[in-house]
């Protein structure tokens, strides 16, 4: 499966973003989808994940109450819908997904094998 993120932005603190991830290949259905971001000088963040079949979903503390990720499978894509943005939300946001992927390796990003190109979140204070 090929992936392709979109979406980001410059926004105010406060503000919203809905990011999409685009993706190819008639098996998208069975993968998990995991938004990861990267903020410069820093490593990789996990920030929410969706299983194939919707349930369960995870998110990082950070983000709880404040992003929202869904799929649709007949569209090929998962969207991360964020509200409440913070300066410190500011990062390359990356689409990743994995087959196979168990409920305790949701949160891990070395678990996603299929990277999408990033697109840039800034936030502004």
């Amino acid at each position: 499966v090929q992936l392709q993120a979109s979406g980001g932005g410059l926004v105010q603190a406060g503000g919203s973003l809905r990011l999409s991830c685009a993706a190819s290949g008639r098996s998208f259905r069975s993968y998990t989808v995991g938004w990861i971001r990267q903020a410069p000088g820093k490593e990789r963040e996990f920030v929410a994940a969706i299983r194939w079949n919707d349930r369960p979903t995870s998110y990082a503390e950070s983000v709880k109450g404040r992003f929202t990720i869904s799929r649709d499978n007949l569209k090929n894509t998962v969207w991360l819908q964020m509200n409440s943005l913070k300066p410190e939300d500011t990062a390359v946001y990356y689409c990743a997904a994995s087959q196979g992927v168990i409920l305790s390796a949701m949160k891990d990003p070395t678990t996603y094998r299929q990277w999408g190109r990033g697109t840039q979140v800034t936030v502004s204070s």
